[in-house]
This record gives C-alpha cells, sequence and structure tokens, in this order.
C-alpha cells in the first residue's frame, strides 16, 4: 500500500478536497464519512472554497462524523458537533438534518451507538470515509487495542489521546471517554482516504502499512480493505520499507 506524498501539508489537503468535490459532482446524493482534528481543517477550507466557487453543490449530500466526546454539550465550541459546524456545515449547502453527529449527550449511550449504526445503514451506508490516524495509531477514537470486528461504541480515551486533544480546551479539560464508530463500521465504507501530515504521525504510518493488522495499531486494519488511498506530506511519509 503505497502513499501518495505530495510537496507540503497544504497540497495535500488540496488533494483530500478535491477527491470530495469530485464524488459529490459525480455522485449529488453521496453519503460523506467525515473526521474532525487539526489536520482536516485546510481540507473543508479548501472545500468550502470550491462550493463558493460554484463547483459542488451538497445539498443532497448527508454525512456522518466518525466520534464526538461523551457528556460534552453540542454547543461547546470543543464538542465535534460544535466543530464541524463552525469549520464546514455553517458554510455549504448541505442540510443540517442530513449531517449527522454521534450522540454524546445521550443518558443511554449504548443504545445511541446502536442508533448511530442503523442511521448510516439506513443512509445506504458510507460512499467516502475521511480518516485522520492518531499518533498512537488510532482512527477514530478507536485506540490501541481495539477489535477488528468493533462496532459504534462508548470508549475510554488513551493518556495521549487526551494530551493531543488538550489544545482544543481552553481549561485543559478533556472529556475522557468519547462515542466512536468502530473499526469494522470504518471498514464498511466503500472508499476511504487517510490524511496524515507531519513528523509527528511517522512512526503511526510506519506500523499502520507493514502488511498486517495489529490491535496496537488500530489503523494497520486498513490493510484489509480494497480501496484506501493514503496522502502524506514528505515529514509524515513513512519509511521505504513500510510503504
Amino acid at each position: 500500500m503505497t502513499p501518495l506524498i505530495l510537496t507540503d501539508a497544504t497540497e495535500a489537503a488540496a488533494a483530500v478536497a478535491d477527491r470530495i468535490v469530485s464524488l459529490v459532482q459525480s455522485k449529488p446524493d453521496a453519503v460523506l464519512g467525515l473526521a474532525t482534528g487539526a489536520t482536516m481543517e485546510p481540507v473543508y477550507a479548501a472545500v468550502i472554497a470550491a462550493h463558493r466557487a460554484g463547483r459542488v453543490s451538497f445539498s443532497r449530500v448527508s454525512s456522518f462524523n466518525l466520534d464526538e466526546y461523551v457528556a460534552l454539550p453540542t454547543e461547546h465550541p470543543g464538542s465535534y458537533r460544535s466543530t464541524m459546524n463552525r469549520l464546514l456545515f455553517e458554510h455549504i449547502d448541505i442540510d443540517p438534518a442530513r449531517t449527522h453527529v454521534p450522540d454524546g449527550m445521550a443518558n443511554d449511550t449504548d443504545a445511541a451507538a446502536e442508533a448511530y449504526e442503523r442511521q448510516i445503514l439506513q443512509a445506504g451506508g458510507i460512499d467516502l470515509q475521511l480518516l485522520g490516524i492518531g499518533r498512537n495509531g488510532h482512527i477514530g477514537f478507536n485506540e490501541p487495542g481495539s477489535r477488528l470486528d468493533s462496532r459504534t461504541r462508548r470508549v475510554e480515551l488513551h493518556a495521549e489521546t487526551l494530551t493531543a486533544n488538550r489544545a482544543f480546551f481552553e481549561d485543559g479539560g478533556v472529556p475522557q471517554q468519547a462515542i466512536t464508530m468502530g473499526i469494522a463500521t470504518i471498514l464498511s465504507a466503500r472508499s476511504i482516504i487517510v490524511l496524515a501530515t507531519g513528523a509527528a504521525k511517522k512512526a503511526a504510518i510506519n506500523q499502520a502499512l507493514a502488511g498486517f493488522f495489529t490491535p496496537a495499531c488500530p489503523a494497520s486494519a486498513l490493510v484489509g480493505h480494497p480501496d484506501v488511498t493514503w496522502i502524506v506530506d514528505p515529514a509524515a511519509a513513512p519509511d521505504a520499507e513500510a510503504a
């Protein structure tokens, strides 16, 4: 699985945005699986620019986000619902009712997770799933040790993930739990694109591209999917033997 290595992080993000735009141009009612995180911010900025330029309409698109914090109000600026509204949804013509984020405020998170799985199925499944990769190899909030057959569920976040996400919380109070699509849920998408930039991601990418699944690196599960594209910048590019 050889990644596409582009000139820099800006070009890598633009390539991902072009992939999203091309899909929606060819399939106006596409179902997108979306991700949050700093790596995705330039992707969404490029998608917004394409929409404003008249290149693409999202009026018939549906979206499903990978994850959401548990017990964090949706109006909190650190929630993924708030983040997605601010970075993308409020700037394109997507129907808010078609934008789905796991319900981290549900009294019964197990039932909310099961409902999310049903919503994805009812939408016809995800056409294109966008992923980042954590420094510990997580995809979504599937931390090391996650099962290959895992579905949407409530999870405990690892210390490394909490540290990485602390920058998004001014008071330093990062939620300890989240609801995330499972690895099997992610692998059910028809197509997957992974964006990784920066030297901090290099070790995880080396392990993810080693050619076999190990629970120590959840992203290594992608080796079993028939349509995965890795897009990286030079700093995140794997060693030659890994690719």
